[in-house]
């Protein structure tokens, strides 16, 4: 009797464990299509045996039926960190592309080139001035081309601003989400040592979503995890601890005054009292596979968004105002999607309303024998060597040596200073000095008027008895844009625009039709008198010089482009390989389910004969 009943405990014991099988069968069925979930299998293992007698030779005993040995939760960690890595640097070109497509579609403007066909509407208006420039029509066709090129010429700059800005609120927000993965993480590693603390169970689902999280970190930048014996995971971000078995270090944003760009740091490792940041990425190393410096979306994005919005004058000039070397440009502006494009955009901007501005403009300063010249060759201006302000100077003066002053009294420093050659500018129909530019800046006029004054403060006069005045230049000024000519900075001048033929075109006599302002005016689309940057120094007109930067764009396009689609094979082909491992196979949890399931009957049936049996012992010992 006792072994009739031993004998229903073994069914019962097939019978439950066939059940736990169908149950994590139908679990792994039901997350088939679950991102994250690896496949659980059910390893069965015998129960103990009892002996009967401690015979020598062929021991009587009996089983207790079978058990659930283990549920496997198979990963393999080389495949995962193979994956991690390949997903990192994947995401570094893949958002290195997509900065270098932008920027590319913004120049083309959506593949339909206004702004190239602006260029060349802006040509083709001076052509025609430049063989006729005393056609009215002509005139107000620069004036009105001039408009529309500087119109889409902002609007391109201005695209341009928006997508920096734009990559700057998505570092923001993946700064936000590394913050949130951390404590995902942390949270789950403590969930997950709460259940497997007893031996017992596994945390199967806890473990999924936490290697779930590890795969979406390892988008945003380097990392190296490690797993201690108590189940807990501690990570480290670009070199730096993120989280461990106390706490989490959450990364912290740094905002600039000035352009409100956002750059991540470590608090916990920084000197908050005197400034001295920890940041999270180090941007002047060399981005190499070999070193792995080319990981995560996030250190591709403060690369490709750079720490400023440029004008051309940050495309040759450092910070302390000193010329830029090409290894210095490689190193810093060079490495920037968009800084680059928009100082070598700006640059051409800047570079054909300057040139055009000095012909209708144009200006003299100090030769090396102290004498201002006009375009003749003709001596405009003497000058003489002065102490002003404590330094040694050239300043204007008449032909005796008198030094000349303005209107406060102030001699007219003329070292480094430019002025309006009077004797050769050209002249609009109005006969005004000075002729107006066709580029204006917002920020302040072109010229100084000063009425030229002796010792005694008295206006210098011609023989004609008529004050003498000069046209002193107002430098741009660096600090201000709105005094340089950038893209942002100018806008078409509101005279010109109003009354066309004010546009120079005219001789000094005013008799004459300028044609030599023409030539000069078409050669300056002709010559070559422009570089793409501090690495690129080979000379080129203001054409060449757009389609050798649109050139640049898409040969770094490429280059991001094929690396996007070597790794994105690698990626998928190291994901395929892990689900070989953690994947779900229809098929074989099909038959998985079948093979309990009929297990499951069987030990059923068995249970039902054993109990007839046991029924028929005992209605027989009635």
């Amino acid at each position: 009797m006792a072994n009739s009943f031993g004998s229903l405990y073994i069914g019962s014991s097939s019978l439950r464990n066939h059940q736990n099988a169908i149950n994590t069968t139908a679990n792994n069925l039901a997350n088939v299509g679950t991102t994250g979930h690896v496949r659980q299998q059910v390893l069965f293992t015998d129960e103990n045996y009892i002996k009967f007698a401690n015979a020598a030779i062929s021991p009587q005993q009996y089983g207790l039926g079978v058990s659930i040995g283990d549920v496997v939760h198979t990963r393999d960690m080389f495949l995962d960190k193979l994956y991690r890595s390949t997903s990192a640097r994947s995401a570094f070109y893949e958002t290195s592309y997509e900065a270098a497509y932008e920027v590319q579609t913004y120049l083309q403007e959506m593949e339909g080139k206004q702004f190239q066909n602006a260029l060349k509407d802006f040509w083709n208006a001076f052509n025609n001035f430049g063989t006729d420039p005393g056609n009215s029509t002509a005139q107000n066709m620069v004036i009105q081309k001039a408009s529309l090129f500087l119109s889409r010429s902002k609007a391109v700059y201005s695209g341009l601003k928006s997508y920096q800005k734009n990559i700057n609120t998505q570092i923001s927000e993946k700064i936000d989400k590394v913050n949130e993965l951390a404590q995902n993480i942390f949270d789950l590693n403590y969930e997950i040592q709460k259940i497997e603390a007893g031996g017992i169970e596994t945390a199967m689902d806890l473990r999924d979503a936490r290697d779930q999280a590890l795969d979406q970190l390892s988008a945003y930048g380097k990392i190296e995890y490690e797993e201690n014996p108590d189940g807990i995971v501690s990570v480290r971000f670009e070199n730096h601890d993120l989280l461990d078995e106390v706490r989490v270090y959450n990364m912290a944003k740094q905002t600039d005054k000035v352009t409100d760009f956002i750059t991540p740091y470590w608090p916990n490792t920084s000197d908050m009292t005197s400034g001295d940041l920890d940041y999270v990425y180090d941007l002047t190393e060399e981005i190499s596979s070999d070193m792995n410096t080319d990981m995560g979306s996030i250190k591709a994005q403060l690369l490709a968004r750079g720490d400023m919005t440029p004008t051309y004058y940050n495309l040759f000039h450092n910070a302390d105002g000193s010329t830029m070397t090409s290894e210095q440009y490689q190193e810093g502006i060079g490495k920037s999607t968009m800084m680059n494009s928009l100082a070598e955009f700006d640059q051409l901007i800047h570079t054909m309303m300057t040139q055009i501005n000095d012909l209708f403009c144009p200006n003299t300063q100090v030769a090396e024998d102290g004498t201002c010249y006009d375009a003749d060759g003709n001596v405009l201006y003497h000058t003489i060597e002065a102490t002003v302000n404590g330094e040694t100077v050239r300043v204007l003066a008449d032909e005796n040596g008198n030094a000349y002053y303005d209107a406060d009294g102030n001699m007219i420093v003329a070292t480094d200073a430019k002025f309006l050659d009077v004797n050769t500018t050209p002249r609009g129909e109005d006969g005004q000095l000075p002729p107006q530019e066709l580029f204006k800046r917002n920020g302040c006029d072109r010229y100084t008027e000063i009425t030229l004054r002796d010792a005694a403060g008295n206006a210098v006069t011609d023989a004609n008895g008529n004050e003498i005045k000069i046209w002193k230049y107002n430098e741009e000024d660096l600090n201000d844009r709105s005094k340089m000519y950038t893209t942002e900075g100018v806008s078409i001048n509101g005279d010109l625009l109003k009354i066309g033929t004010n546009l120079p075109h005219m001789k000094a006599n005013m008799k004459d039709v300028d044609y030599d302002l023409g030539n000069k005016l078409l050669a300056a689309w002709t010559t070559e008198s422009m570089w793409l940057s501090p690495y690129d120094t080979e000379n080129c007109t203001f054409e060449k010089f757009y389609t050798k930067m649109v050139d640049e764009l898409a040969m770094n396009g490429n280059i991001y482009a094929t690396a996007t689609d070597t790794l994105s094979g690698s990626l998928l082909s190291t994901d395929n390989k892990r689900q070989e491992v953690i994947g779900v196979s229809t098929d074989e949890e099909l038959t998985n389910m079948i093979k309990y399931q009929n297990g499951y009957n069987a030990a059923s049936r068995y249970i039902n004969v054993i109990a007839a049996m046991i029924d028929t012992l005992l209605n027989s010992m009635r």
